[in-house]
């Protein structure tokens, strides 16, 4: 599927997934554990498998001591799987816990992606963290705040609902008699405690949750103080370099490393066709990489100019299942009861995934135990990666995840990890390895290219006749037309890729909104609607309506003329629980370069946890967007990335964002 990852020559399945619960169970030092029990199993949106299971094969495990930890002095520490990538679930996760227990968010740690000591998780992936281990923590948090009052109540001999909960501790407020946190735990035998399915607070009732809490951790990140994943240092620790072949699937035929070897504090490294060196300086490493010399046979590919005819040739049978197709009434009795038929064709490129940090990752071996820490979105996934290739066990592993600079679904798979474990291993100490940017560019995966076909059929009413919408390549998500159509086929056909290729902020959906969102706007022409009230017209969902309207409300859709080189744009969707309208206003200038002078966006995904940070993400979007958009696509020929640095790969800069205006659709309901 293209929202995972193919892997190159030797890497170890990213599908693989695996649990021990030992790690649920290892000491967490002084203090008392919360153990609570979660049944079932959750959904889980793609991130290349659909319709999987959040914990992969298993159960939400039972007894999860790991899950909650309250010390004497009535410190809380909340644990979990999921990562911190800039998204700030760190703090949307810490209200959760602290909006449960009724105290505030300074009351909160919150421990993420160390697989030691959080409990498993598939991976942060497929915007999860708030609909699934949001409520998993509540809930954690919930059945220890009703216990806690219990315990008080039966030590005072009163009613339960008469006790109030408040800065970690219980209150009476009758007798003004109050107990912290610290103190009841210490006498509950939390090894029973099971959790309650009816005491998690409403959205209508947060306190915490729902307002603009600060970032966590903002004073940190904005001081320096913060340490991401290579800013991590170990005693000892020596810098890696790794060769790499000079195309996609190039073979190593021959090496000579005698130059590199004779170098002083230079380790090389070859474990079959890997190749690395380790030394105490990166700029030593990089030089001992560089005299290394290396034959290599290359295989002749295709290049950008053939990438979108290349995608139709080689187009298998549509997948079927949810996602991949369905069919509805008949298309073609649907095209002849048309006033009007359109078919277009759109593309999308191969886009890099960009992050502000490329793969990073410090490997060191103990007595045949592995630890790592390494900026990835599947910390558990990596663990399995990294002993599947070295053939050790997952209670030998340890992968610990920094908060990391940015990763936008492209930082799945362990690579990174597995390199510089090899240089360790090799070296007989601890190694730290970054990717140069043109790595990433190069050896990373990218957001799939795809072609996407429309046929199409209109009454001269506006309302839809006819929908056939197929997607090549790029993926599945958002496949499905939010639009009102009796007659409609959507299908997703594979293509084996050229290039690796992967999950992307926003997944497939991308794609598909782009293609669909276009050819609304080519109708709504044919037939000389209104482009807002063409939607209108063939949209029943409330829910997008809403949004639609907000944001037409605002931009002052109604009240805007186009001019000559002057003009308005619209578009409007749904994909995993939220609802999203945008207005553009652009100019094309004498050179005919087009400029976004305003965005209007409206946003509805339900509750709101924290107003401020998702302003933040729906900024975040529109920019990533323009550069999808505008400028941004990965260059190729023969097997090479043509254009594999910043200063070749256009992403957008302050000059060209335009003025944005966010409206935040808040649906405690």
């Amino acid at each position: 599927m293209p929202e995972l990852a193919q892997h190159p020559p030797g890497a170890a399945s990213v599908a693989r997934f695996s649990f021990d619960r030992r790690d649920f169970l290892k000491s967490l030092g002084g203090g008392i554990l919360v153990l609570c029990a979660s049944g079932g199993t959750l959904p889980a949106q793609e991130s290349g498998s659909r319709g999987a299971h959040v914990w992969g094969d298993h159960d939400l495990p039972e007894n999860l001591s790991a899950w909650l930890h309250i010390a004497p002095d009535g410190t809380i520490t909340a644990f979990t799987g999921k990562v911190e990538v800039g998204q700030n679930i760190r703090t949307s996760l810490t209200q959760a816990v602290a909006d449960e227990l009724r105290c505030s968010p300074g009351a909160v740690t919150l421990i993420m992606g160390d697989t030691s000591r959080t409990p498993f998780d598939m991976g942060t992936f497929g915007s999860r963290t708030t609909p699934t281990m949001a409520p998993i923590l509540r809930k954690m948090a919930s059945t220890a705040r009703e216990t806690l009052i219990d315990a008080a109540a039966k030590t005072w001999s009163v009613d339960p609902k008469s006790l109030t909960v408040a800065n970690a501790h219980v209150t009476n407020p009758a007798s003004g008699k109050a107990v912290s946190f610290g103190d009841l735990a210490m006498r509950i035998d939390w090894m029973k405690t099971i959790a309650k399915e009816d005491c998690i607070t409403p959205a209508s009732d947060w306190q915490v949750a729902g307002r603009s809490v600060p970032k966590v951790n903002a004073r940190e990140i904005v001081t320096g103080k913060h340490r991401y994943s290579s800013d991590h240092k170990l005693a000892g620790m020596l810098f890696g370099r790794v060769l790499r072949p000079p195309s996609f699937g190039a073979k190593l035929l021959a090496v000579d490393t005698s130059a590199a070897a004779r170098m002083p504090d230079v380790t090389v490294v070859r474990d079959q066709d890997f190749v690395g060196v380790a030394a105490a300086d990166e700029l030593t490493a990089q030089k001992a990489i560089e005299r290394i010399s290396a034959k290599w046979q290359e295989q002749p590919q295709i290049s950008s100019h053939e990438l979108f005819s290349y995608i139709k040739t080689n187009a298998t049978e549509s997948q079927s299942g949810r996602g991949g197709s369905d069919t509805r009434g008949s298309v073609e009795h649907g095209l002849k009861a048309a006033f009007k038929t359109l078919n277009s064709t759109y593309t999308v490129a191969y886009i890099a995934h960009t992050p502000l940090e490329p793969r990073a990752a410090v490997a060191q071996w103990n007595n045949g135990k592995l630890t790592v820490w390494t900026g990835t979105q599947r910390p558990f996934g990596v663990r399995t990666e990294l002993a599947d290739a070295f053939g050790i066990s997952e209670s030998e592993t340890c992968v610990i995840m920094p908060d990391t600079g940015s990763a936008y679904g492209g930082k799945h798979t362990g690579e990174c990890a597995i390199e510089a474990a090899r240089l360790a291993k090799g070296a007989g100490k601890p190694v730290k390895l970054i990717w140069t940017r043109e790595e990433e560019f190069t050896w990373a995966y990218f957001r799939p290219a795809g072609v996407i076909e429309v046929t199409s059929g209109v009454a001269e009413n506006g309302a839809l006749t006819a929908w056939e919408f197929h997607n090549y390549l790029s993926g599945p998500s958002g496949l499905e037309t939010p639009y009102e159509v009796a007659n409609q086929t959507v299908q997703f056909h594979p293509v084996k890729s050229p290039l690796r290729e992967g999950s992307y902020r926003g997944l497939a959906a991308t794609a598909n909104h782009f293609a669909r969102e276009s050819h609304m706007d080519e109708l709504a022409s044919a037939v000389g609607i209104d482009p807002l009230a063409f939607r209108l017209t063939n949209l029943k969902n409330p829910r997008i309506r809403a949004v639609l309207q907000a944001a037409t409300d605002r931009f002052g859709w109604s009240k805007r003329k186009p001019t000559p080189n002057h003009g308005f744009g619209l578009a409007c969707g749904t994909e995993k629980g939220g609802y999203v309208a945008c207005c553009a206003e652009i100019s094309i200038d004498a050179n005919r370069q087009v400029h976004i002078e305003r965005v209007v966006e409206a946003w509805e995904c339900g509750a709101i946890v924290n107003p401020e940070h998702l302003k933040n993400q729906v900024e975040g979007a529109i920019v990533m967007g323009i550069g999808g958009a505008l400028f941004e696509a990965i260059d190729f020929s023969n097997g090479h990335i043509l254009n594999p640095r910043l200063s070749k790969y256009r992403v957008p800069r302050f000059s060209d964002v335009p003025k944005v205006e966010v409206i935040l659709i808040d649906r405690k309901d």
